[in-house]
């Protein structure tokens, strides 16, 4: 638990960006005066950022200034935005075209975190998934997410033991890396039932201009209104609009390998 020292000395740091963003550079004792504080502790707080690459000291003048780490951390973000923003208009084409719910989502640590939602015309009271961490292996988003990862690198996001949520739930790490590697070879997954009775969801990869995958885009609605042929029509749909942003985002790889049939999906339940 975080004592009240702890939450000071974040906010202290986090104010010394913040100077540093308003004026360029600046000095201990500076800093010092416009928090208030000693300057050793202004000088603590300047090497507990300099270690992580946040702030870096100017070697001529010896003051400091915002660091590369910045750029990293902005960076992380800026994809993202990016991200939603070259995705927006095909959710909203894919959900017209299905009459579901389209969500984009990202990895976020060992979660698929929902960035964008777009409900379509079918679509009544739909949840909103928006700003929320969703299991990534119960969840058609989160399969294809893992599925950018090496298989070495599952064992890494995903908790020890896998949560059950429904019966369909897969449960058992093996069977799940098998799922994710034929996720990883058709490039989208369907999941019936997993996370909650009654809800399915067909997710496609989204590729940046490198090939990886860094977000995913679902679409889902009530398991009565997925039958076969409607599966069959989202997979195709989902990849075909996930494609799309692929190429906004600068990916020139080779295109989708040919649907295998519903008999080749990964059936699984989840938003």
């Amino acid at each position: 638990m975080c004592n009240m020292g702890t939450v000071q000395s974040v906010d202290r740091a986090i104010q010394v960006l913040e100077i540093m963003a308003r004026d360029g550079e600046s000095g201990v004792t500076e800093i010092a005066v416009q928090l208030d504080v000693h300057k050793s502790t202004v000088s603590r707080l300047l090497a507990s950022l300099e270690a992580r690459a946040l702030v870096e000291q100017n070697s001529e003048r010896g003051k400091y200034r915002l660091g590369m780490g910045i750029l990293r951390l902005a960076g992380a973000t800026t994809a993202r935005l990016d991200v939603v923003q070259e995705a927006r208009p095909f959710a909203k084409a894919l959900a017209a075209a299905t009459g579901e719910t389209v969500n984009v989502a990202v990895l976020a640590d060992s979660a698929a975190l929902y960035l964008d939602q777009v409900a379509g015309s079918s679509a009544l009271q739909p949840h909103n998934w928006v700003g929320q961490r969703i299991p990534l292996h119960a969840t058609s988003n989160g399969k294809v997410l893992l599925s950018g990862l090496d298989e070495d690198q599952l064992p890494s996001v995903l908790d020890p033991v896998l949560q059950r949520y429904t019966p369909a739930t897969v449960t058992d790490v093996e069977e799940l890396a098998a799922q994710v590697a034929l996720v990883r070879t058709n490039g989208y997954s369907v999941v019936v039932d997993e996370l909650e009775v009654g809800l399915t969801a067909v997710a496609a990869a989204i590729r940046n201009a490198h090939g990886d995958v860094v977000a995913s885009m679902s679409v889902s609605g009530p398991t009565f209104r997925f039958g076969e042929t409607q599966v069959r029509d989202a997979v195709e749909a989902v990849r075909a609009h996930a494609w799309e942003v692929c190429l906004r985002l600068g990916w020139r790889g080779p295109s989708p390998p040919a649907r295998q049939g519903i008999d080749g999906t990964v059936r699984e339940k989840s938003p």
